[in-house]
C-alpha cells in the first residue's frame, strides 16, 4: 500500500483516518485530543475494530445558509481541506443532494487515497438545526491504478444556529482507511489536519458568493 513519489503535506480526510485511539476508552464517550483558536478535535473507538472516529467541533461566523453552501461547493474544497487533490461532481439531483468523488494525496509512503461520497441535506424544523450526512458509496467512478479506494465511511456535518451570522459546526467521521498506515504518519495527521482544515473552512465560508445564497427547503 506505499508508493515512491513523494507528496507533500497533511491533509484533514485522511487525518480523520487514521487516529491513534485507545482500546480502552470507553464506546459512547468522545475525548478531547487537541484545540487551538477555538477549534476543538475529538476522538473514540468506533463500533467495528477496524475503523476510528474522529468530531471537530467550533463557532464560526456566518450563518446556516452560508456556511452549508461552502460545505457544498464541492469543486472548491481544494481551497480549504488540507491538500485535497481532487473533487468532481458526479451527480446532482438537487442542490441538497449530491454525489461527488475525491481523491487526496498522502504523505510517502503511502498511495492516495479516494472515494464516492453522496451529501444529502435535511434540517429539524423546531431547532432549525442542518444535517448535511455523507457516507461513502460503492461504484460511480471505476477504482484507478496506484490509489486506494476507501469502501467504506459515516460522516456527518451538523450546523447550529447560536445568533445571527454565528453557527456551531460539527464533523463527525468513521471510515475504514484500508491498508497499514506508519505510526508517525497517524501521528501527524491526528494533529495538523483538523485544525488546519476548520481554520481554511473559516476562512472560505466568508466568500461574497456564499453570504448571499438562500435554500428554498432550508430556514436561517
Amino acid at each position: 500500500m506505499c508508493r515512491s513519489a513523494s507528496v507533500s503535506v497533511l491533509i484533514i480526510a485522511i487525518a480523520f483516518f487514521f487516529l491513534n485511539i485507545s482500546s480502552t476508552q470507553a464506546q459512547d464517550n468522545w475525548t478531547l485530543s487537541t484545540r487551538h483558536e477555538g477549534i476543538y478535535v475529538y476522538t473514540r473507538p468506533a463500533s467495528n475494530p477496524r475503523l476510528k472516529a474522529i468530531k471537530v467541533v467550533s463557532t464560526i461566523q456566518a450563518g446556516s445558509s452560508q456556511l452549508l453552501a461552502a460545505i457544498m461547493d464541492i469543486e472548491t474544497c481544494d481551497e480549504w481541506v488540507y491538500h485535497s487533490k481532487t473533487n468532481v461532481m458526479v451527480k446532482k439531483t438537487s442542490p441538497l443532494d449530491l454525489i461527488y468523488y475525491s481523491e487526496l494525496d498522502v504523505p510517502w509512503p503511502c498511495e492516495n487515497r479516494d472515494y464516492v461520497v453522496h451529501l444529502q441535506v435535511s434540517q429539524n424544523p423546531q431547532t432549525k438545526v442542518i444535517t448535511v450526512n455523507s457516507p461513502c458509496i460503492p461504484g460511480y467512478v471505476p477504482q484507478k491504478d496506484k490509489i486506494v479506494r476507501i469502501p467504506h465511511s459515516v460522516g456527518y456535518w451538523t450546523i447550529t444556529p447560536l445568533a445571527k451570522n454565528q453557527v456551531r459546526a460539527e464533523y463527525v467521521l468513521e471510515v475504514d482507511p484500508m491498508g497499514t498506515i506508519p505510526a508517525w504518519l497517524i501521528n501527524l495527521f491526528a494533529t495538523k489536519g483538523p485544525l488546519e482544515t476548520f481554520k481554511g473552512l473559516k476562512v472560505h465560508v466568508q466568500q461574497d458568493k456564499y453570504k448571499n445564497v438562500r435554500y428554498p427547503q432550508i430556514t436561517d
